[in-house]
C-alpha cells in the first residue's frame, strides 16, 4: 500500500462499484459481464438491472421514464423538477407562520404598518363593505349595486339617481320592444328593489 493509498482507501479500487465478484449481465441467456446499471422502474429508481455494454444500450433506448403518465401528470412533474419534487413556498410567505417571523417594529422602522393596514397613514377599510347599520353587503346586494353601476359607497341618493337615469335608458316604451333592453329593465327594477329594501331597513 502507498502513502497516498493509506490516506484514501478508494484509490486502490478500479471504481466506487467494485465489490470484487463480477457480476453477469441480468439479460436472460447473457454470460458477459453486468457493469452497466439501469433502474428498473420509475418507482424503483434505487433498484437496478445490471446489464453488459450492448444491453445496457438496448434498455436505455427503449426506457421511458414518462410512460403511462398523462399530459398532465408530466406537466406537473415538470414544474416540480426546479424544487427536486419538494414542497416550495413564495419567497417571503411561509404560510401561517408568516407573521411570527417578522421582526417586532413597535416604531415602524420598517414602514410595515401601512402595509399591512395599521398606523395612522394607512388606508382603513372601505365603508364599502358594509351598508347602513354596519352589517355586511350580501352577494346579491353587491351584484344589484354592480347592475346599477354604482360601488359599494353608494348612498341611498345615489342609488335613487342611478335608478332614474338607467330606468329612461331601458325602459320598453323608449326602445320599441327590444326583447334584451327589456330584460336589462327587469334586472335594473329588480336591483333598485333589493337595495332599496336593504337600505331602508337599515336606516
Amino acid at each position: 500500500m502507498t502513502a497516498d493509498q493509506s490516506r484514501n482507501p478508494f484509490l486502490g479500487l478500479k471504481s466506487f462499484g467494485d465489490r470484487g465478484a463480477a457480476r453477469l449481465c441480468d439479460q436472460p441467456d447473457c454470460a458477459a459481464p453486468g457493469e452497466h446499471r439501469a433502474p428498473k422502474a420509475r418507482d424503483q429508481l434505487d433498484d437496478y438491472y445490471w446489464f453488459c455494454r450492448e444491453h445496457a444500450r438496448a434498455y436505455n433506448a427503449q426506457w421511458d421514464y414518462f410512460k403511462d403518465m398523462s399530459t398532465d401528470e408530466i406537466d406537473q412533474f415538470q414544474r416540480e423538477v426546479p424544487g427536486w419534487h419538494r414542497p416550495t413556498w413564495k419567497l417571503g410567505r411561509l404560510g401561517p407562520t408568516a407573521e411570527t417571523t417578522e421582526a417586532h417594529d413597535p416604531l415602524d422602522i420598517f414602514g410595515d404598518d401601512i402595509r399591512k393596514g395599521r398606523g395612522p397613514f394607512a388606508e382603513r377599510p372601505q365603508t364599502a363593505q358594509f351598508a347602513p347599520g354596519n352589517r355586511p353587503l350580501s352577494a346579491a346586494e353587491r351584484e344589484a349595486l354592480a347592475t346599477l353601476g354604482l360601488d359599494m359607497q353608494a348612498t341611498k341618493a345615489d342609488i335613487k339617481k342611478a335608478y332614474k337615469l338607467l330606468v329612461k335608458q331601458y325602459h320598453p316604451d323608449a326602445n320599441g320592444g327590444d326583447r334584451q333592453r327589456e330584460d336589462m329593465f327587469r334586472s335594473i327594477s329588480d336591483a333598485y328593489r333589493k337595495l332599496a329594501a336593504a337600505w331602508e331597513s337599515r336606516g
